[in-house]
């Protein structure tokens, strides 16, 4: 009888898990708590359910529960790794759900890129008087400067490419059971993401031009710093690969949580050469470059 119970497949029924409840419940409180707080900033009422939401806090209540569900069930999924339940099966389906993502990821960036070359390569399309209003009919706007692509920017570049070195020597490292090798290379790497988000918030901060100023502002600092939440993300997910990897979690041959981690900072190293490319190279052309 025991025996018609026995497992004789290689797919994980998971058991029931409250997780994706709570993440889709603190990604709503984080939805209603942004809008609450853009018109807290205004100055504005957002009145739901007979309560004023105009306030910070129920986003930052919504992030919470969102990071707290993402922590839990992560774990989760690490125990049931632990526990044998990863079956070959199992983890080739974890590499196509890390391949959608990393799929959506693109179009999302393509949406900045779709934007920014919309703005850039016919800023003074006729049928289009607005436009031409903002940029002057030319690309950048003909009141802005901008950054010189070949000081922070490629600073920037030059970090984000050593770290692509780095996370794939501590890759190679594991492959061949090299621990010092492996949590060495994941530091570094780990240090060089900290390393570039600490510099793009000093070119942010010292940025001769607004967000809200210009059609130029508003496409640079979206692309530019939905990548640069990207880099912190991808940080934090080599920083958890670092802590597994001193407990010795990872082994040659099962260690898809790092592989994970490895494919999306590549994928974020590639999307900042096409931003580096067309947002601060090509765009820079002919314009005027403001003092350091």
């Amino acid at each position: 009888m025991a025996e018609s119970h026995t497992k004789n497949h290689d797919y994980h029924i998971i058991d029931p898990s409250p997780w994706p409840f709570l993440g889709s419940l603190g990604a709503l409180i984080m939805a209603l708590g942004g809008v609450g707080w853009m018109q807290y900033l205004k100055g504005s009422e957002f009145h739901l359910f007979g309560l004023n939401l105009a306030t910070p806090w129920i986003f930052f209540i919504g992030l919470a529960l969102v990071l707290y569900t993402m922590f839990s069930w992560w774990s989760d999924t690490i125990k049931e790794s632990h526990q044998g339940f990863h079956t070959r099966v199992v983890q080739l389906h974890l590499r196509y759900g890390m391949m959608m993502f990393i799929a959506s990821e693109v179009m999302f960036f393509v949406a900045w890129f779709w934007a920014f070359f919309d703005a850039s390569l016919y800023p003074g399309a006729t049928e289009q008087v607005a436009r031409t209003e903002f940029t002057g009919g030319v690309w950048p706007p003909h009141d802005i400067e901008v950054l010189n692509p070949w000081h922070l920017p490629l600073y920037n570049t030059i970090i984000l490419l050593l770290s692509g070195t780095t996370v794939t020597w501590a890759h190679h490292a594991l492959l061949h059971n090299d621990r010092k090798g492996l949590v060495w290379g994941l530091a570094i790497t780990v240090a060089l993401g900290v390393l570039f988000s600490f510099v793009q918030a000093y070119e942010y901060m010292h940025a001769p031009f607004q967000f809200s100023e210009s059609i130029y502002g508003a496409t640079f600092f979206m692309a530019t710093g939905f990548h640069g939440f990207h880099v912190i993300i991808g940080t934090i997910f080599l920083l958890v690969c670092l802590f597994r990897a001193m407990s010795g979690d990872f082994t040659p041959q099962k260690h898809f949580g790092f592989e994970a981690a490895a494919w999306y900072w590549h994928f974020v190293d590639v999307v900042w050469l096409f931003l580096f490319a067309s947002i601060y190279v090509w765009a820079s052309a002919g314009a005027t470059i403001a003092a350091h």
